[in-house]
């Protein structure tokens, strides 16, 4: 009886890999997106997708309020696009106050409009003194060449506390 019970265990463990393995060959691959992120008491500094597992990494400086990036050509592992902001400007920070920036990145897929096509991700950015988070967009095609410095978009914002003075 237990050599009975031990060989129906066997073929339901196989039957069991069996289902297991044909859920996983026919299930569609997904892609895994990691960004990164770090900064100190004078820079930040982010990555963000551009298409198709290429990135690009953007500064932010704190003391000027510039936010820089630029994407890496694959096939020459020089640096192609080159984009810029000031971000100071967008936040109305006060040239005496002190800023308190933060960046991360984020997918999101905008469509093509107007001739240009964006990025797949996006840069957000928040102002503590002004209590507001800004998304900015920029262009990117694979296929073409840098076009030196692009300005980045603002896209939005949203006030996530009241401002301070």
């Amino acid at each position: 009886m237990a050599k009975y019970i031990r060989e129906k265990a066997v073929m339901w463990l196989v039957i069991g890999v069996l289902i297991g393995v044909g859920v996983l060959w026919f299930r569609p691959q997904q892609t895994v997106y990691a960004v990164t992120t770090d900064r100190n008491e004078k820079f930040a500094v982010a990555t963000c997708e551009m298409t198709g597992g290429i990135e690009g990494v953007f500064v932010l400086d704190f003391l000027t309020g510039q936010l820089r990036g630029a994407v890496l050509n694959t096939r020459t592992g020089k640096f192609q696009f080159e984009y810029t902001r000031n971000i100071a400007l967008d936040f109305d920070v006060d040239s005496k106050a002190e800023p308190y920036y933060t960046i991360v990145s984020g997918r999101v897929g905008l469509p093509a409009t107007g001739g240009v096509t964006p990025a797949a991700g996006t840069i957000y950015v928040a102002e503590l003194s002004s209590g507001r988070v800004n998304a900015y967009m920029f262009p990117y095609r694979e296929q073409s060449r840098g076009t030196g410095r692009v300005e980045m978009r603002p896209l939005d914002t949203f006030q996530f506390r009241e401002a301070t003075e």
